[in-house]
């Protein structure tokens, strides 16, 4: 388990947001094997267009302050969607993103409805949002060739 707790994430930095940007292209490179489609917007989003996206950012850092990966969020009325949730890939399977989610879930938004996506072939993400108390919603395919997987995490 990361000995970091984790911390708001400013992108208006420049090193924050290329390393958010270098993480998440390679944990979706790494998305996009697993479910067959390499089609994945974030694969393509400029570094701008990251730092466009209205969205909240917290980042799990290592002993040494590099972001090891991060959470996103966007806020609405009446629920919260989780926008992206990715790790670096060399760093897979140490609870960063249990870490992540949890202090999220728990800390950071404990009263909200929380909803999130993720291919519907990417094991590791259900069995994550599994785990961490969600219910599984119905899949739905948006373009030919992806299932996703909608999950919604209730408060209490």
């Amino acid at each position: 388990m990361p000995s970091a707790h984790p911390r708001p994430l400013d992108l208006t930095d420049d090193s924050t947001a290329y390393a958010v940007h270098r993480i998440g292209r390679a944990a979706y490179a790494v998305e996009a094997e697993l479910i067959g489609f390499d089609g994945i917007p974030a694969l393509r989003e400029s570094l701008a267009d990251l730092r466009a996206r209205p969205l909240n950012w917290i980042g799990a850092l290592s002993g040494d302050g590099e972001i090891t990966g991060f959470l996103a969020w966007g806020e609405e009325a009446d629920a919260v969607h989780l926008d992206r949730l990715c790790v670096d890939p060399a760093r897979f399977r140490r609870g960063i993103a249990s870490l992540l989610l949890r202090h999220v879930l728990t800390d950071v938004l404990p009263h909200r409805t929380v909803t999130v996506t993720t291919g519907a072939d990417n094991a590791p993400a259900v069995t994550l949002y599994e785990r961490s108390g969600f219910t599984r919603g119905a899949d739905f395919s948006p373009v030919p060739g992806l299932r996703m997987a909608s999950f919604t995490h209730a408060p209490g």
